[in-house]
C-alpha cells in the first residue's frame, strides 16, 4: 500500500518513523508546510516534520507547498499514493486533494474524540484538568475530526503535565498504534466506530494573546494554564512595565494568605514564590524576563530585590 505521510511539528515525528517501518507500507512521499524564519536572525528553517524526512527516510520526495491547489495536487498525483495518513499537519483537505488517494486518508487526532475536536486538544486536556485523554485514529471526513474510529487508546492524567510532556507521550502512542490499523486497512479489515457526534466539544486555535495570565482566577486554573501553555506561547504577566514568564509553578498546599490577586506575598523556602490568585496561593518555582533567561526562583529574586511585596498583572 502506497501512502502519502503530512505533517509538520515535532509531535508526529515518531509516527512518520512507523510508517516508514511498517511491513507493507510503501512511503510515496512526505508533505509538509513551508520552511519558516526561526532563530535571532530569521533564517528559514523546515518544519520539525521535514527536517525528520531527509533522515528517516532519505530519498522520499518532500512536499512543502504554500497552498493545496492545482499544483499541488498535480505533484502529489504523480506519486500515486493509494492513502493519505496525516497527523498534525494544519491545513484542510478539500474534496478534489482527497480524491487523489483510492482509499481516501486517516488522521491521527491526541483526544478521545469527539471530545476536543479542532487543533489544540492536548492543551484543553490540561486546561480542563481532565483525569483522562486519549488519542485516536479516525478516517478523514468532510467535517474537522468527524470522521469513524479506527483506533483508540486512553490515558490516565497525572494533574503534573505539560503540553511538551503530554504531547512527547502521544507521538509515542500515536506510532504504537497506527501500524495496526494500517495493517486492517491494507487487508480490507477495518472496522470504523462511528463517533457520538451530539457529543462534540471543540477546542480553539491557542495565540499568544491566550497566556495571559488574569490573576483573579483561581489558582487551580492558572497553574493548569502554565502547564498547558508550555512550552509555548508560555503564560505571563508584568511586573513594572516588565514582560514576566512564569514557566513552572504548583499549587501552594502551606495554608491560607489574605492579598490583593496578582500580589506577592513572601516565599516558602521549599515551595518558592507565592502569589496570591482569586482563590488559593501559586507557588512560582521558575520565570523569566522576556529577552532573558529562564531562572529558579532563589536565583530569580537575586538579581531582581524588589520584586518581594510588588503586584503584578
Amino acid at each position: 500500500m502506497r501512502v502519502l505521510f503530512a505533517g509538520s511539528p515535532a509531535i508526529a515525528v515518531p509516527s512518520l518513523d512507523a510508517l516508514c517501518r511498517t511491513e507493507g507500507i510503501e512511503l510515496t512521499g512526505v508533505l509538509t508546510n513551508p520552511d519558516s524564519p526561526k532563530g535571532r536572525h530569521g533564517t528559514p528553517a523546515p518544519t520539525e516534520i521535514g527536517e525528520a524526512a531527509e533522515k528517516i527516510c532519505a530519498g522520499v520526495p518532500v512536499l512543502k507547498p504554500y497552498k493545496l491547489d492545482a499544483s499541488a495536487r498535480e505533484q502529489v498525483s504523480s506519486l500515486k499514493p493509494d492513502l493519505l495518513v496525516t497527523f498534525a499537519y494544519g491545513r484542510i483537505f478539500g474534496p478534489k486533494f482527497l480524491a487523489l488517494f483510492p482509499l481516501g486518508g486517516i488522521n491521527i487526532h491526541p483526544s478521545l474524540l469527539p471530545k476536543y475536536r479542532g487543533p489544540s486538544p492536548v492543551q484543553a486536556a490540561i486546561l480542563n484538568r481532565d483525569e483522562e485523554t486519549g488519542i485516536c485514529v479516525q478516517t478523514l471526513a468532510e467535517e474537522m475530526d468527524s470522521g469513524d474510529i479506527l483506533a483508540v487508546e486512553k490515558l490516565r492524567l497525572t494533574g503534573d503535565e505539560t503540553a511538551d510532556s503530554l504531547g512527547g507521550i502521544m507521538a509515542q502512542k500515536a506510532a504504537v498504534i497506527l501500524p495496526k490499523a494500517l495493517k486492517d486497512i491494507a487487508d480490507g479489515t477495518a472496522l470504523g466506530q462511528p463517533q457520538e457526534h451530539g457529543k462534540a466539544s471543540y477546542c480553539p486555535l491557542i495565540s499568544r494573546d491566550d497566556g495571559l495570565i488574569v490573576w483573579e482566577k483561581s489558582v487551580a486554573e492558572i497553574e493548569a494554564k502554565i502547564r498547558a501553555f508550555y512550552p509555548w506561547p508560555l503564560c505571563r504577566t508584568i511586573h513594572d512595565g516588565r514582560e514576566l514568564y512564569i514557566l513552572k509553578a504548583v499549587i501552594y498546599a502551606g495554608g491560607a494568605l489574605n492579598g490583593k490577586a496578582g500580589q506577592i506575598m513572601g516565599i516558602d523556602k521549599q515551595a518558592g514564590i507565592l502569589v496570591q490568585t482569586g482563590e488559593g496561593i501559586l507557588a512560582v518555582t521558575q520565570l523569566q524576563y522576556q529577552g532573558k533567561k529562564a531562572l529558579f526562583w532563589r536565583d530569580f529574586l537575586n538579581g531582581a530585590r524588589d520584586f518581594l511585596n510588588a503586584q503584578l498583572g
